[in-house]
């Protein structure tokens, strides 16, 4: 048996039912995040922008900020249904990787931006962990099947 195998193993053993209260507010924390930045792409166009660092070309801004609105809201959908949620964790971390150290650490410590992405980066590693937990669709279809 692979790593994989074992960490999905250990991680379906090991998941208390609270993890999946909050496995569903993260999902729709990222949902709303999702969906905030679809609807004001400036915004999110300008806090990249901003960044001293690293510039982009103008296509490859946009590029990056549908990428980061379309992994928010489907990956935020994803984590709250509970399907595929170690996959959708996956692909979050580094977006939200990004949030934390590339946008957030240059405002205010006190930022609650700052905090709020540091719980979801964490939560994130937890659930690409654990996985999605008994209260998820995965298992009702799973449940299905049997």
């Amino acid at each position: 048996m692979n790593l994989i195998h074992k960490v999905e193993k250990w991680g379906d053993s090991h998941h208390p039912r609270f993890l999946d209260i909050i496995r569903i507010a993260l999902g729709v924390f990222l949902l709303l995040k999702g969906l905030g930045f679809m609807e004001n792409t400036a915004y999110l166009r300008s806090m990249i922008e901003n960044q001293s660092d690293i510039s982009f070309s103008p296509g490859l801004l946009m590029a990056l900020v549908y990428y980061v609105t379309f992994v928010q809201m489907v990956g935020g959908t994803l984590i709250a249904l509970g399907v595929l949620t170690r996959l959708s964790a996956i692909i979050q971390i580094p977006v939200v990787f990004g949030a934390v150290f590339f946008i957030n650490v240059l405002e205010s410590p006190f930022n609650s931006d700052l905090w709020s992405s540091v719980a979801a980066l964490v939560f994130l590693m937890v659930f690409a962990v654990i996985g999605s937990g008994k209260l998820s669709l995965e298992k009702y279809l799973e449940s299905c099947n049997d």
